[in-house]
């Protein structure tokens, strides 16, 4: 009997004695974590790179339609894909370009997009150095002083520019 009552003694003890010292302390107040900033977008410093990837992508996973952050000059690529007859469609709606996509059947009408003129190496030609894509198949976009056009547009108009992309 002696033996349970010492027992139940000490496990009184125990138990109470961190309740004892916790009264004992004064409460430390710790600040509320703070809260991770809200992302409007990515930062990106390549637009038009980017704007690239997502078509190649978009046509790589079979999407219909792909939305890029808007600008003039990606309306303006935009405008020259859909002449071309790369794309189906484009329309701007707030800060966003939504492209609607081409297939011919099982294949894209986008095979190929590449980025010439980068940030880090800028590319330009003269009006008798504009790059031929694929022998004349594919399309140079180029920006000139005249505005954005492609490659073949400028060697007939006499302009030379920055070769932005190659799309065939």
């Amino acid at each position: 009997m002696k033996d349970m009552e010492r027992a139940t003694e000490t496990r009184t003890e125990t138990a109470e004695a961190p309740r004892h010292q916790a009264e004992a302390r004064p409460a430390v107040r710790r600040p509320a974590p703070k809260k991770a900033p809200v992302r409007r977008g990515v930062n990106v410093s390549d637009p038009i790179g980017d704007m690239l990837t997502r078509l190649r992508n978009a046509v790589g996973a079979r999407h219909d339609t792909v939305e890029i952050p808007a600008s003039r000059l990606k309306a303006e690529i935009a405008k020259i894909l859909k002449a071309e007859g790369y794309i189906t469609s484009f329309e701007t709606s707030g800060t966003q370009l939504v492209v609607r996509l081409k297939y011919l059947g099982r294949s894209a009408a986008l095979r190929g997009i590449d980025r010439v003129s980068r940030p880090g190496r800028r590319v330009y030609a003269q009006r008798d150095e504009m790059p031929r894509v694929i022998g004349g198949l594919g399309v140079a976009i180029v920006s000139t002083s005249a505005g954005l056009m492609t490659g073949t547009d400028a060697r007939r108009r006499g302009l030379g520019g920055e070769v932005l992309a190659k799309v065939w």
